[in-house]
């Protein structure tokens, strides 16, 4: 399973300001290459806040191009996708961590917990989106997700998209806490290329 996690941040680091504001960081050139970036992977995955507050399609948007769209894939430990989401329908898989029940005509299973909190365990989410066809994986958000498979080792590569712009240290951190001690843990990364897409900046890394 080949695991690409996506960030469109400030230049420090932030997916949205205090407010919640987050559309967009990032300018129309590097949305239109996060595009090409769902279309070559087989699934792409966020967490049920996403779904909650922004209402993605979760699509692969190429102008004057038909693809075939990745498999849309939600973390939603406690079951809170609407079946009015824009994402919900027979292309989605929604993973729970509680009794599963019908959420319109999605897909949803259930798969081991990794802690009393009832988040879904990375190794148990990979191993259900290997059952469902799926060999790659796009991350797309938000800062908990992110966390979570950077904790678990799971991801491969980074697209790292920068704007030009500071939030400051009350905006939304584009990865969550996940209690580093010491800097011999972190995860480590080898820098790929360095691209101008309009205003903005795309990083690339692989897992070193």
């Amino acid at each position: 399973m080949r695991v690409t996690l996506k960030l469109a941040t400030s230049l420090d680091g932030r997916i949205a300001t205090a407010t919640g504001e987050s559309r967009w960081i990032t300018g129309e050139a590097a949305r239109l290459e996060g595009h090409r970036l769902r279309a070559g992977h087989d699934a792409i995955l966020v967490g049920v806040e996403t779904v909650l507050k922004d209402d993605p399609e979760l699509t692969a948007r190429l102008p004057g191009r038909s693809v075939d769209q990745p498999l849309r894939v939600v973390l939603d430990s406690r079951l809170r996708t609407p079946a009015t989401a824009k994402l919900a329908g027979e292309n989605t898989l929604i993973l729970t961590t509680v009794e599963p029940k019908p959420v319109g005509a999605t897909q949803v299973r259930r798969v081991e917990a990794e802690d009393e909190d009832g988040r879904p365990a990375i190794p148990a989410v990979l191993k259900a989106l290997k059952a469902a066809g799926a060999d790659s994986v796009l991350i797309e958000g938000g800062g908990q997700v992110a966390a979570a498979f950077l904790r678990a080792g799971a991801v491969d590569r980074l697209e790292w998209f920068r704007a030009p712009i500071l939030l400051g240290g009350e905006g939304r951190p584009c990865v969550a806490a996940f209690a580093l001690a010491k800097l011999a843990d972190a995860p480590k990364f080898r820098r790929l290329g360095v691209t101008p897409v309009g205003d903005d900046l795309w990083e690339r890394y692989e897992r070193s």
